[in-house]
């Protein structure tokens, strides 16, 4: 895997790349990613959602009801422990548990039975699983994401980043009316930020997509749209239907509910505002006050 040279502005801005795919932001760039973040909680207030606060590790055996690691096994990332015998540990310290080129020298594993989480709206559903609704539900989560690439790019394309979703579970009228209006939260944002960004059809980074139902069917029927800016997808609005209720046994009114989200990776927020206004946050917009115009004008 190869990484990319931060710009000087952003770094004297408090963003610092490592080649591993993951990045430190301090000062006025960890300043911009919170307010992103409370932007996007100002289009969540609407809807009363509740925020809730999930770990980073998702068991398993849940994802894959999903059929997660047959669809994205390489996109997962797993927690690894040492097996805890005294031989083993004997076997691994006995050596150079670190290598020269960086490499841990791992000796025989405890069986994994946990993903680090790959999308914050995964654990809402498993956490919610079994609930009977008699009135639409809607939520909000922030959480560190982690998915594998073949390569990384500073606020990019990184190995963990943060994202903030806000879900709608319940009828399906219901959700896609949630769907339609928070889109357009969202489209006067970006108007009211003067930032060019545009949604596009998309579709989930299947494994071997062609061979995936599940791909076939987002290209037939389109569930997915990605706000797009420069190339990058910076946001994405989707309906899941009844696949989550039907998995997890959420049931609206006696019927498996319907869920959909919308998703903001906040460095890549970071990255679009930065692009479009510079490094220097003198010129960077109040993107709060922004939102806060988006959530009245939709209301």
């Amino acid at each position: 895997m190869t990484g990319a040279a931060l710009a000087p502005a952003l770094a004297r801005a408090g963003v610092t790349w490592r080649d591993d795919g993951q990045v430190i932001l301090t000062g006025p760039a960890l300043a911009l990613a919170d307010a992103c973040d409370r932007a996007f909680l100002a289009l969540a207030a609407p809807w009363g959602a509740v925020e809730e606060r999930h770990p980073p590790f998702v068991a398993a055996a849940p994802l894959d009801r999903l059929d997660y690691f047959r669809s994205f096994p390489h996109l997962a990332t797993f927690p690894v422990c040492l097996d805890d015998d005294d031989a083993n540990l004997d076997a691994f310290t006995g050596t150079d548990p670190v290598r020269g080129d960086g490499t841990v020298g791992l000796t025989r594993t405890r069986p994994a039975r946990e993903v680090l989480t790959p999308a914050a709206c995964y654990q809402l559903y498993i956490h919610h699983a079994g609930a009977r609704l008699d009135a639409p539900r809607y939520l909000t989560v922030r959480n560190t994401c982690f998915r594998r690439e073949r390569e990384y790019r500073p606020l990019r394309r990184q190995w963990a980043f943060q994202m903030r979703e806000i879900v709608a579970i319940g009828a399906r009228d219901e959700v896609r009316a949630f769907l339609d209006r928070t889109r357009a939260m969202v489209d006067a944002l970006v108007a009211g930020l003067g930032l060019p960004a545009a949604w596009e059809l998309a579709t989930d980074p299947f494994f071997r997509p062609t061979e995936n139902a599940r791909y076939l069917l987002q290209r037939v029927s389109p569930t997915k749209h990605e706000l797009v800016y420069d190339g990058l997808a910076i946001g994405s609005v989707n309906l899941h239907h009844d696949h989550f209720g039907a998995t997890f046994d959420l049931e609206r009114d006696g019927r498996p509910a319907t869920s959909g989200c919308v998703a903001f990776g906040l460095e890549r927020w970071l990255y679009a505002l930065t692009d479009r206004f510079g490094a220097d946050p003198a010129g960077w917009p109040d993107i709060e006050a922004a939102a806060r115009a988006a959530a009245a004008e939709a209301a």
